[in-house]
């Protein structure tokens, strides 16, 4: 077995269709308080205007533990946690869907009142 350096890849000999399978299945939904949403539009320093299902616009954030996980562009569907306080103003962004994983919850329904 060749030896292989921690940067690359792993070779589990699945298909490119096993494998967006496999993280459909994996779709991350939201528990809790939190909401999907949209972003609707960037506005620098890792804040940008979000239209959520509850019907709400929120101004949220990217905190520092999530930074380098969620880099959210105009267009993307994330997953917003509303704040303690100015909750139906405010929030932070803490997970970004991919488009396979967003197709899916179209089909389920998830994305109503967006």
């Amino acid at each position: 077995m060749a030896y292989r350096k921690p940067w690359q890849k792993k070779d589990d000999g699945l298909t490119e269709e096993e494998r967006i399978q496999q993280e459909v299945a994996r779709t991350r939904l939201p528990k809790g308080r939190e909401v999907i949403g949209y972003v609707e539009q960037l506005l620098g320093a890792k804040r940008m205007y979000v239209d959520c299902t509850d019907g709400r616009r929120r101004l949220c954030r990217v905190p520092g533990r999530a930074r380098r996980a969620v880099y959210a562009r105009q267009g993307d569907y994330v997953i917003v946690e509303p704040w303690e306080i100015q909750g139906d103003e405010k929030g932070d962004v803490i997970w970004k869907y991919k488009k396979h994983q967003v197709d899916y919850l179209r089909r389920k329904g998830k994305l109503e009142g967006i």
